[in-house]
């Protein structure tokens, strides 16, 4: 991607709207006065008084227990440097998102403009009464050891500094594995570490905690090996300087069994590689670039376990598959530390849960059939929903039996019941897909390519590696817009159908026999492929593309129609529907049909209903399913409880593995605590629907478009169903990223449509 243009993207995304990327919500309803009276004055003195009191209620009353304070000073910001406290505030804030998504604990971030030590402290000190746990950030070393030591030993709620723990805890999980599968002991390995920062250190300690000797570990600088000898030597560094006559990295390298690399790009050679033990393990964790890059390490070293901080490769080395739950787990304890028994349970947790069966919604979310434990799998992937309850629950385990916890968990099924509870699906079902989409991008063909925003989230899907577009308008129009916004689009196919007669005579020839018997002639088929929705769906026919992406300037029916006449339902299904996806706070909703059928009848309702069965279960999630109507079981006649209430008959009678109910309306479909009091007998009483048949197009366009205008939930789609190839049709002005969702949808849709055909 050209730099100008990530920086503005960058820039774009974090000023557009409202800037930044957090914002504080209210938890309590503020609808009416009483409320208002309630929150504050005079309402409030109650809590007040309780707390007064007994000061630990404060975790009951307020939102003390789920707050944690991001805290920085801007000295050692990324690979930026010490640029300061206001520079580092944008990655606080994304520390702060990365807490929430997943782990939904809350966050303030705090940037102190002080260098000094004894002044930072005191600040952060003062900040007690407010927040549950403490992470620090960005802050330069040897100061922010001293920082944490203080922090640590003067707070009574858990502090940790996340640049030291974070990289040594997942790195310290992947080595245990990688040392099991290649047969080495972690009490005799030799291990190179290259980088003596913050981190470095940090790791260092605690592979000792785990049992490496710390005789067995070599630490390089920028001035080479670390010895004792050193004049001047860093006190923080004597802890791992060494006696052996050992000067440089190279020196050091030979025979060492593991290389942690925590330094610069490229600073580790295939030659010095090849000088490792048998069976070398390699974690080249600098970023972007690894100390060596992976396609090198392993075509060097047949017998190497690799693994990198990038999302690219397998075996990512992220912090986020920890200080999340870390925090989680510290604070559902109400501990007063982070302390190393702690930190080894967390390491342990995550070793242990790469050996388990890998649940299919990871397997999905990366498009990886067989991800087992091995090689390419010893640790955890970021997307696997386990981790907040198999590491939170470890971190809180071991925070009580080692006497730092002040609640103490009992029913510990209940408690990892309530942490999947924490986690609403919406985003994490739009990143499973996107990662899945990137696993094996697609040909996507862009009907609209002459418009900005299309332009726009191609570029987005070809530099996130999403799909591979291709600009489908006039040639001229298309490089004129990509030259005004100055877009990276550099060797993109453009497909101008004017240019390519050949090309429009074999589709119209093909239109025609198609449709010679419904009402269209060789002069009307050559007339209508000059329409891109037709060409664009004749490229999809073909094998030319591998789905198709339009609707962003036309009306719904002329962007349909092109495809159901080029392409055609699927003949198994013989049925097309439109569904969207609404991503609310309790969890995403599948709303059908919202585009397509205009009147159905009860047949038609079925069939609806087996699309969207079939079709949700591709964003793995089970469907439940709810025939809407305005009418409970039979509590009301007419045209509509009755279609409906046939519908649900056919499909009890029919499917019976579908969970379905009907006819119900839709107060009572999503809230299962009200279908049970009332009508106790409904499949439906367990847990609320999830997918949502609506009995015409009309009720379901209404539905969705409210939701959406009201700021309820952000609706996904439309997701075309029922087609033989990947049509998908943009709502007219889409957004970027909505055009980016649907792309990556279409990518994932073709990736399902291949994998059916191949075990058919």
């Amino acid at each position: 991607m050209d730099k100008l243009n990530r920086q503005k993207d960058a820039l774009d995304y974090h000023s557009q709207g409202r800037p930044g990327k957090i914002q504080v919500v209210p938890t309590k309803p503020t609808n009416s006065q009483r409320d208002l009276t309630l929150a504050y004055s005079p309402g409030v003195a109650e809590p007040c008084l309780k707390i007064a009191e007994n000061t630990d209620d404060v975790y009951k009353y307020t939102a003390k227990g789920n707050l944690v304070a991001v805290i920085s000073n801007g000295t050692a910001v990324l690979g930026l440097g010490n640029i300061g406290p206001e520079a580092g505030k944008p990655v606080m804030e994304g520390k702060g998102l990365l807490f929430k998504i997943f782990a939904d604990i809350d966050v303030f971030d705090l940037e102190l403009n002080t260098t000094n030590i004894d002044e930072f402290v005191n600040t952060v000190k003062a900040l007690e009464p407010t927040f549950g746990g403490i992470n620090l950030e960005d802050i330069k070393a040897p100061e922010c050891f001293e920082i944490e030591r203080r922090l640590k030993e003067e707070m009574n709620i858990p502090v940790m500094h996340d640049d030291q723990h974070g990289t040594a805890i997942i790195s310290a999980a992947a080595l245990l594995n990688a040392c099991e599968l290649q047969g080495k002991d972690i009490e005799t390995i030799r291990i190179v570490v290259n980088g003596a920062g913050a981190a470095a250190i940090s790791c260092s300690r605690l592979y000792v905690s785990l049992g490496a000797k710390k005789e067995n570990i070599v630490m390089v600088d920028r001035s080479g090996v670390i010895r004792s000898d050193r004049a001047k030597l860093d006190p923080l560094k004597a802890e791992f300087a060494t006696d052996r006559d050992l000067h440089s990295l190279e020196e050091a390298m030979v025979d060492a069994d593991v290389f942690i690399g925590l330094s610069a790009a490229d600073s580790l050679s295939a030659e010095a590689l090849l000088t490792m033990a048998e069976n070398p393990i390699v974690f080249a964790m600098a970023n972007p670039n690894p100390e060596i890059s992976y396609e090198l390490a392993t075509e060097t070293r047949k017998d190497i376990i690799m693994a990198t901080g990038r999302s690219d490769y397998p075996n990512q080395v992220n912090n986020v598959l920890g200080f999340p739950y870390i925090f989680r787990g510290a604070m559902d304890v109400r501990a007063t530390t982070i302390n190393e028994a702690m930190k080894i349970a967390a390491v342990r947790a995550i070793a242990d849960m790469a050996k388990k069966p890998v649940p299919e919604a990871v397997t999905l979310a990366y498009n990886l059939h067989n991800i087992r434990y091995g090689k390419d799998y010893i640790i955890p992937k970021p997307m696997d929903p386990r981790l907040i309850t198999v590491v939170s629950s470890a971190v809180a385990q071991a925070a009580i039996e080692s006497g730092v916890a002040r609640t103490v968990i009992t029913d510990w099924d209940a408690y990892k019941e309530e942490l999947s509870r924490r986690l609403g699906a919406e985003d994490a079902i739009l990143r499973a897909l996107s990662s899945r989409a990137k696993s094996a991008p697609k040909r996507v063909v862009f009907a609209e390519a002459d418009h900005y925003k299309i332009l726009k989230a191609a570029q987005i899907v070809k530099e996130e590696g999403i799909a591979i577009p291709i600009l489908l308008g006039n040639r001229e129009s298309i490089l004129g817009t990509i030259k005004e916004h100055d877009l990276d689009l550099n060797g993109v196919s453009i497909i101008d159908p004017f240019e390519d007669e050949e090309r429009l005579e074999q589709y119209a020839q093909y239109l025609y026999s198609k449709r010679q018997r419904r009402g269209i002639s060789l002069f009307q088929a050559r007339k209508l492929m000059r329409d891109r929705n037709y060409f664009g769906a004749s490229m999809v026919e073909f094998g030319e593309a591998d789905a198709l992406i339009s609707g962003l300037t036309k009306d719904y029916g002329s962007t349909l129609k092109p495809a159901l006449q080029v392409i055609g339902p699927d003949p198994k299904i013989n049925r097309v529907a439109g569904m969207y996806m609404m991503l609310t706070k309790k969890g995403p909703i599948f709303f059908g049909d919202t585009t397509v059928n205009k009147d159905p009848s009860a047949e038609e309702l079925v069939s609806i209903s087996l699309l969207l069965d079939k079709s949700v279960r591709k964003f793995n999630v089970t469907p439940r399913i709810a025939l809407l109507s305005y009418s409970n079981f039979g509590s009301n006649e007419g045209e509509i409880p009755n279609k409906t209430r046939e519908a649900a008959r056919i499909l009890h009678e029919s499917y019976p593995e579908i969970i379905v109910d009907g006819e119900m309306q839709g107060n009572f479909a999503v809230n299962s605590t009200l279908l049970k009091e009332n009508f106790p007998f409904s499949k439906l009483v367990d847990s609320p629907a999830n997918t949502l048949v609506f009995p015409n197009l009309e009720s379901g366009n209404i539905a969705y478009k409210l939701l959406q205008e009201l700021g309820e939930a952000e609706a996904v789609g439309p997701i075309l169903l029922g087609l033989n190839k990947p049509v998908h049709v943009l709502q007219m002005g889409s957004s970027v990223r909505e055009i980016v969702n649907m792309a990556t949808i279409a990518v994932v849709d073709v990736q399902e449509k291949l994998e059916e055909a191949s075990n058919s």
